[in-house]
């Protein structure tokens, strides 16, 4: 995957500064959601038509990217 930054961005002013997909209103989260609710890539594609298939791709590379930077640390 091509770096995801190309198509995530963090802006304060948009959904409170969640990383969403450039040019939307779209969350990486709400993707994430959605995927975790069961719909398939082709559901999200066609219920949400400003999508493309790499912004899916983009979201998940964000999140897998995100949590390998999550330490457990022991009490």
């Amino acid at each position: 995957m091509e770096q995801f930054s190309s198509y995530i961005s963090i802006d304060p002013n948009i959904r409170f500064g969640k990383p969403c997909i450039k040019g939307t209103r779209i969350a990486v989260v709400d993707i994430l959601q959605w995927l975790a609710s069961g719909m398939s890539n082709a559901e999200i594609l066609e219920d949400y038509p400003l999508l493309k298939q790499e912004h899916i791709f983009a979201a998940l590379a964000f999140a897998a990217n995100r949590e390998s930077f999550i330490k457990i640390v022991a009490a």
